[in-house]
């Protein structure tokens, strides 16, 4: 299979396993991620999603320039990816948040997949790129519309149009990576962002992701006053309540995600 998933303790784990292509992502591991996400929006377990691609030289290479059925040019931009390279760059309804742990390069459509996480943990090794006009293509699928609402637009337009592969410290620097560790500290980093998380109660985390990811395209008086299915479940929650009353009674909270 091309894509593990694992799901245990509330935390979603997803990893790319096509080290061979560098995890480029074929038709097939495409049509599998898209039944991942699907299946997590419609569970009610999973607090946290954490994505990733097997091995350490990269985290996902893009689309799988070698596939016999890859599309060209307009026939690609024709096909339907409403959710963006994926089935996450541009996915409004996963409410979870999604650590992206990029243990490599991310470039094309694989840093489209990143833009598409809402926390980024990074090896100081890794670098990023939408490169895809070095070949003559177009980042479609998120990066083209994505990359200059999360960093500077001049950085954004620079590497685009260059096709330049960044490395992590720039993007850092630029705010779209939100740690910045060695390799040998990824995985407790990424397990500390979790735990962190977990902390937190998941109905707020949900309605703080939707309310964010709906409400880009809207000034802040509008954005402010909806009433969302997320907001309202959030605070009439029984965690509404059992979060004021540990913290009065100074001990950790149980999240019931009800």
């Amino acid at each position: 299979m091309s894509v593990r998933f694992t799901c245990e303790d509330h935390v979603a784990r997803v990893t790319i396993d096509r080290p061979e292509r560098m995890n480029a992502v074929d038709r097939a591991t495409e049509l599998r991620l898209n039944e991942i996400w699907t299946e997590i929006e419609e569970r009610d377990d999973v607090r946290c999603i954490v994505l990733t691609g097997a091995g350490e030289r990269a985290f996902c290479a893009g689309a799988d320039m070698k596939e016999p059925q890859a599309a060209d040019g307009v026939d690609y931009w024709a096909q339907s990816r409403p959710n963006g390279f994926g089935g996450i760059a541009l996915r409004t309804g996963l409410d979870i948040p999604v650590i992206a742990r990029v243990n490599g390069f991310a470039l094309g459509g694989g840093f489209e997949i990143v833009l598409g996480a809402d926390i980024v943990v990074a090896c100081d090794e890794a670098s990023f790129g939408l490169t895809e006009a070095r070949v003559g293509r177009l980042p479609l699928d998120g990066g083209m519309v994505m990359l200059s609402r999360l960093i500077p637009r001049n950085a954004a337009l620079g590497m685009m149009m260059t096709g330049a592969r960044v490395p992590a410290a720039d993007m850092e620097r630029w705010g779209l990576v939100n740690d910045l560790v060695s390799r040998d500290e990824l995985d407790g980093a990424v397990e500390r962002w979790v735990g962190d998380i977990l902390a937190s109660a998941p109905l707020s985390v949900r309605a703080i992701k939707h309310t964010v990811r709906n409400t880009a395209h809207m000034v802040a008086r509008d954005a402010v006053r909806l009433r969302t299915d997320p907001l309202m479940a959030a605070l009439v929650s029984e965690d509404s309540e059992e979060g004021v009353q540990a913290f009065l009674q100074k001990r950790p909270p149980v999240w019931k995600g009800r």
